[in-house]
């Protein structure tokens, strides 16, 4: 009974680990394929492109296995596709270079104006307000002559 319950558990280790084990090259396949688009217009995933008749799917699918079995990194791949065929082939971009640059600054002027707005509210609610001078004391009495003027003119 031992040696049964001994070679239960080798059994289970053994078909675990192989069961991790898949074909790393496929599945670096699957992953890059569903990380780039195809590029004949109809704007799907490479590796689900149904478009009947597709000229570019099954080009683009032996070009990417060619460039995993000369064994590239992931990254170089992605490059190599943009470099033919330009970086909307990708179905999100790579980061770095101008690509950063354009997802950071919207939100970095966005949290400026956020900021900037902030301080003036801020510089206007705090703001003391102006001393009177003669000028404006004589144009406020002008002004309320001229308003009880008005008042005794359209009185009925």
């Amino acid at each position: 009974m031992k040696h049964c319950a001994l070679r239960l558990v080798v059994v289970f280790l053994v078909s675990l680990t192989v069961m991790g084990a898949g074909n790393d090259l496929e599945q670096r396949f699957q992953s890059l394929g569903h990380k780039m688009v195809c590029v004949c217009g109809c704007t799907q995933i490479l590796l689900e492109c149904n478009h009947v008749g597709c000229p570019d799917s099954s080009r683009m699918i032996t070009e990417l296995h060619t460039q995993l079995a000369s064994g590239g990194g992931d990254t170089s791949i992605f490059n190599w596709f943009s470099a033919k065929y330009g970086p909307t082939v990708l179905a999100a971009p790579i980061r770095g270079g101008f690509d950063t640059v354009a997802w950071v600054v919207p939100f970095a002027l966005s949290l400026l104006a956020l900021i900037f707005t902030i301080w003036i509210v801020r510089r206007w609610k705090y703001r003391r307000p102006a001393h009177a001078t003669s000028a404006d004391i004589q144009m406020q009495i002008a002004s309320d002559d001229i308003r009880e003027r008005i008042r005794q003119e359209t009185e009925y």
